[in-house]
């Protein structure tokens, strides 16, 4: 048991139910944020960043409360946290673990990198296929252009 009174640690409240997604690379951990769309949700939200971690170096963590995602969400924060980690609560406890992976299709959340492609001066969802997963490429449906992990940009 951790020593409550000792000023070196941080305590978090653990989540009676709820989702906790962990091994989220610092520098994306507001990105993750947006893609979920946690930035416009009531529930309570823990986060935090710039965390040690031995696997990853510095890494970032989030605690959403009565919130569960579909594998779909889950899995387009792949594109920024190809590590990230799910732990599925439920009473307190760890019921389910999941690991995130690259979909096949990814829909209204990536920008094509093609200035001249529709879906960047008409209001048309963008949607790529994933030509590959690692290193990340996507292919615009319209466009047909590569927008690769160096030039991803989240919408």
């Amino acid at each position: 048991m951790k020593n409550i009174s000792d000023p070196k640690q941080l305590l978090v409240s653990a989540i009676e139910s709820g989702t906790v997604i962990d091994h989220i690379p610092a520098v994306t951990l507001f990105k993750v944020i947006k893609i979920l769309g946690l930035d416009k949700i009531k529930n309570q939200i823990t986060f935090g960043t710039n965390l040690e971690s031995k696997t990853d170096g510095r890494k970032a963590i989030i605690k959403i409360a009565g919130k569960f995602f579909e594998d779909d969400d889950i899995n387009r924060i792949a594109l920024v946290a190809p590590n990230a980690k799910l732990n599925i609560i439920k009473d307190y406890q760890v019921v389910e673990k999941r690991v995130v992976s690259v979909p096949d299709n990814i829909t209204a959340i990536a920008k094509c990198m093609n200035p001249k492609c529709i879906t960047n001066f008409e209001k048309v969802t963008t949607r790529f296929k994933v030509v590959s997963k690692k290193p990340l490429a996507l292919k615009c449906h319209y466009c047909e252009k590569i927008t690769d992990q160096e030039r991803l940009e989240i919408i």
